[in-house]
């Protein structure tokens, strides 16, 4: 079991300053502070939040709801500002990031447009970014992501004809579509059934592991965090902050038999008790 352990052995205050080390990573925040004003009172949502993505990593969010981890995502996108502190993906501010499409996104929602077939949602995004690419070569990347994702010969149904699951996949096309270099995905299995969540799950660790891009997940899910991730950042608090970043340092590729390595259990744990924490610092 020493090697479980070691696996999930928790941060100390040094092991916390070297996880975001001096040289910036492909996403790199640096002591975040979020600011909100409800009737003109300012409330502090995130708090010194650090952390470093490297190219190719998978790192995923977990903490109470409403503690601020879709916030922190946002700041990430460039769809919010920071009150404090700075953020770079690709060595740019998070705005021009996302205007040079080194940023996807998707959310727990699809928001497919349901006039368009799955191949024309997958290229809206490409086309929309790009306004030089022509209808044929957007649709044969997007045909190409629909593919990666599960969906070959789906390409002419329309959002009514394909499941939750289906529609998600459509989503994570369609922000692929784009070639991002990060992708950075909210809850994107939420809404998703058990069996199915399990299906999105393993066809995303498969995406990542064969297109090497930099993924930041948001879950509430523990067995998915530890499956997907090399690294999981616990957030708690009012204000939020980062309570402990737990490395996941089972083998790769990952398999499901890796849900009954001890390693996994004992990362499990790990996770729970931290999360019991950040519910007790976080208002109900």
């Amino acid at each position: 079991m020493s090697g479980a352990l070691s696996v999930v052995h928790a941060l100390d205050a040094a092991g916390s300053a070297a996880a975001v080390s001096a040289a910036p990573g492909l996403v790199d925040a640096r002591n975040i502070c979020v600011d909100f004003y409800l009737d003109g009172v300012r409330q502090r949502v995130l708090e010194n939040i650090s952390l470093s993505v490297p190219k190719g990593g998978f790192v995923s969010l977990i903490g109470p709801s409403g503690c601020g981890k879709s916030t922190l995502l946002k700041v990430i996108a460039g769809l919010i500002a920071p009150t404090e502190g700075h953020v770079s993906v690709g060595g740019v501010v998070p705005h021009e990031a996302a205007k040079r499409r080194i940023i996807g996104l998707a959310f727990q929602d699809p928001t497919l447009l349901p006039w368009k077939n799955a191949i024309a949602n997958a290229a809206f995004l490409l086309m929309t970014a790009d306004e030089t690419i022509s209808v044929n070569d957007a649709e044969a990347r997007a045909a190409a992501m629909l593919k990666l994702v599960g969906l070959e010969g789906a390409e002419r149904k329309m959002p009514s004809q394909l499941s939750g699951g289906m529609r998600q996949r459509v989503a994570i096309a369609r922000a692929l579509a784009l070639d991002p270099q990060v992708l950075l995905m909210d809850e994107p299995f939420g809404a998703l059934d058990a069996i199915t969540r399990e299906e999105m799950s393993r066809c995303l660790l498969e995406i990542w592991q064969r297109t090497g891009k930099t993924i930041v997940l948001v879950t509430h899910s523990i067995e998915e965090a530890v499956f997907l991730s090399g690294e999981v950042h616990v957030m708690g608090g009012a204000p939020a902050h980062i309570l402990e970043t737990l490395p996941i340092s089972l083998p790769q590729p990952r398999t499901a038999d890796c849900i009954a390595e001890p390693a996994f259990k004992v990362a499990q744990q790990r996770l729970r008790s931290l999360l019991i924490e950040g519910h007790q610092r976080s208002p109900a």
